[in-house]
């Protein structure tokens, strides 16, 4: 937990010589107000991502960018290539071509720290990403490393006596243990945001259709078309196959966060700490969520929930039923909106 700042510039300078595997625990996070960040950028998801000449993956290739590296960008555009399910590309500010399915869009968004509730408060992060540590001592362990648009559940502030810098102590509603991360990297979510959306048409007359075959969620009022995205089903992930169920479901429980784990990480498994925007619709535990480890929609790729942008996931959590008051951690019951999932 460095006190020292860290520009734009150093970042770049030591990502961009490959050494971001080394330097991953220790980056410091002290991102400056005045930093360029708070324009558009590229975050690595996978292990690795090449940029190309042009927005095509036959393309000359031009420079290998690593996982978590942080990439400015200038301009999104359409692939040439035709028969690709997902054409978006992004353009470098240093020049060169990105496929968008390897990184996240981010945004660098500092906080001012502010008092939490004693019931508590619901955060997003608003940067790139940040650290979770145990405790605020100087040889605290790192515990996780959070990312932008997860959503995680603040419960106080507290001071780090080496600097004065301030701190929010989250909890984790799957372990029920607290971490530490900074408090500049912390939006709170307020009340409106999660206003819900036409609430003058009845439950009754809203419905989800999810097209497994396309790829897509619609969503109705009445038979009026007012949202669709692309999205993720489930896909066979290292020989094993994982279905999204067809059939007629409800949005019966939901939670505004979920700390997602099981499994081995190395095979089939995964730990994957605030996921924001979860309904879900079966007891197995097949949701909707946002998704913040991938972003190459149109295509199968989950263990059978459906991948969905932050955004996307948040649109539809305000739209259905049951309403989540922001202070719940969750609502389980017998009400919801009707999901049909269908080839």
């Amino acid at each position: 937990m460095s006190k020292s700042s860290f520009s734009r510039r150093d970042f770049l300078k030591l990502t961009g010589y490959g050494l971001i595997g080394a330097f991953l625990p220790n980056l410091p996070l002290n991102f400056p107000r005045a930093d360029d960040f708070y324009n558009v950028q590229a975050r690595v998801i996978d292990r690795t991502v090449w940029s190309y000449d042009a927005p095509n993956l036959k393309a000359k290739r031009k420079k290998l960018y690593w996982h978590d590296l942080i990439v400015p960008l200038q301009n999104s555009t359409i692939g040439e290539d035709e028969t690709a399910y997902n054409r978006i590309w992004y353009e470098a500010t240093e020049g060169g071509y990105i496929y968008s399915g390897g990184v996240q869009p981010v945004h660098t968004i500092l906080n001012v720290p502010q008092s939490i509730p004693l019931k508590g408060a619901l955060g997003e992060i608003s940067v790139p990403y940040t650290d979770a540590f145990e405790s605020l001592e100087p040889t605290a362990k790192l515990v996780y490393r959070l990312y932008y648009e997860t959503v995680h559940w603040v419960t106080a502030s507290a001071v780090n006596k080496a600097d004065g810098s301030t701190w929010y102590v989250l909890l984790d509603d799957k372990f029920k243990t607290n971490y530490y991360i900074r408090a500049e990297h912390v939006r709170l979510i307020t009340t409106e945001e999660l206003t819900p959306l036409s609430p003058e048409i009845s439950n009754a007359d809203k419905r989800i259709e999810v097209r497994l075959n396309d790829q897509m969620v619609l969503a109705y009022e009445k038979d009026n078309l007012v949202f669709a995205v692309r999205v993720s089903t489930g896909s066979r992930l290292n020989s094993r196959r994982y279905s999204t169920p067809n059939g007629e479901f409800i949005t019966y429980h939901k939670r505004p966060t979920r700390h997602m784990a099981t499994g081995d990480i190395a095979s089939n498994g995964f730990d994957l700490p605030g996921v924001p925007w979860v309904l879900y619709i079966t007891e197995k535990g097949i949701s909707f969520h946002g998704t913040y480890w991938h972003n190459d929609y149109g295509r199968p790729r989950s263990h059978g929930c459906i991948n969905m942008t932050p955004q996307a996931a948040k649109w539809l959590f305000r739209w259905t039923m049951p309403v989540v008051p922001i202070e719940k951690e969750y609502v389980y019951g017998f009400t919801g909106t009707r999901v049909d999932i269908q080839l």
